[in-house]
């Protein structure tokens, strides 16, 4: 007999709302995830250190451990710490470097992870990656999906206003990747999981065509429900396809090459995405793209991050090396250092016109 359905890696629960933090404690408690109240919290010495003291008397079972990086090796000693003390499940408390070393430390211990968001900065949140600092740069690693994600929209509008900016980006650019892995599957027949695709690309249109600003708590909802989504699409797929193509090699180019100067990932994706679009000839959406980037005070030019058309050309020519074995327009294209300037000049008078 033929399989006629298949089991979906997901969250157990998903909390987006104003005043989310004010039960975590019972939440865990009714969702079975930690009846005991034994947890280890993960937290940043910012907005981790602050939400401690507020969280501190609900949950008087639970060891606080500060992070000071986003690197493997604080992942790696964090799982040191919380090793054999019988915890019932780890909590990350903060944005995506401190759910990211608590995803890998939680998997490393064989713990669940509750993510718990200060910032919707992307979609790192609730996906099967975490993306870490090492010796070599930066590296992705398979972790399991998070058991529980919890975002209190009051936290998130203390942040800066530039971290929702970024997720912003992150999400948008699902549209652009799902053009790549469709480009990918009519030229090389690689594989499109239909239904991973379809959630990826609603969650990048429902933040795409949302008239709502960063200051309006329907279009906070919509924009974490939107990275919540996207996060379930790559462990749908198995990888990072229904979010990650030429956008994603051309912000992970900007990382290696200049270390020191890069932007927030979203907004270096977003820009990605916008050109990516330009590339594949989809001039209306690539317009799009840039209004609504625009719009929302997200960058679409690389000048408006620190980088020179030099610099940005350089990006784009090193781009498809980040991502060894990946077909997205840039490989597609393979252009030339003066083809990519030359489209460049095109994409930035388009956009202006």
């Amino acid at each position: 007999m033929p399989v006629l359905t298949r089991l979906i890696p997901s969250p157990v629960v998903v909390d987006i709302s104003c005043g989310a933090l004010d039960d975590l404690a019972g939440l865990l408690a009714d969702q079975r995830i930690s009846s005991s109240g034994r947890l280890a919290v993960a937290i940043s010495g910012g907005s981790g250190q602050v939400l401690r003291e507020r969280l501190a008397p609900d949950l008087p079972g639970a060891d606080w451990f500060s992070v000071a990086d986003g690197t493997i090796d604080s992942a790696v000693r964090l799982a040191d710490d919380i090793k054999g003390k019988r915890y019932d499940a780890v909590v990350g408390l903060g944005g995506g470097k401190i759910i990211d070393v608590t995803k890998y430390a939680a998997a490393r211990v064989g713990l669940p992870m509750v993510a718990v968001a200060t910032n919707l900065s992307h979609d790192g949140l609730c996906s099967p990656v975490a993306t870490l600092d090492n010796d070599n740069g930066r590296g992705s690693y398979g972790v399991p999906t998070p058991i529980a994600v919890v975002i209190d929209l009051d936290v998130i509008r203390d942040a800066p206003v530039r971290f929702v900016r970024s997720g912003i980006g992150d999400a948008i650019s699902n549209l652009s990747a799902i053009a790549d892995w469709e480009l990918s599957h009519r030229t090389n027949g690689e594989q499109v999981d239909g239904l991973a695709a379809a959630m990826a690309r609603t969650a990048g249109e429902a933040v795409l065509r949302h008239p709502g600003g960063v200051g309006d708590d329907e279009f906070l909802t919509v924009l974490a429900e939107a990275l919540v989504l996207t996060g379930i699409a790559m462990s749908i797929s198995g990888d990072t396809r229904p979010s990650s193509g030429a956008c994603h090699e051309i912000s992970h180019a900007f990382d290696l090459l200049y270390p020191k100067r890069a932007a927030l990932h979203g907004e270096q994706v977003g820009i990605g995405a916008a050109f990516a679009m330009h590339l594949r000839g989809a001039h209306e959406e690539s317009h799009l793209f840039t209004e609504v980037l625009h719009r929302h005070g997200l960058p679409v030019l690389p000048e408006e991050i620190g980088f020179t058309v030099g610099e940005f050309v350089r990006a784009v020519a090193y781009a498809p090396q980040t991502r060894p074995g990946r077909f997205t327009i840039l490989e597609h294209l393979d252009l030339s250092t003066d083809q990519i300037r030359d489209a460049y000049a095109d994409y930035a008078k388009t956009i202006s016109s």
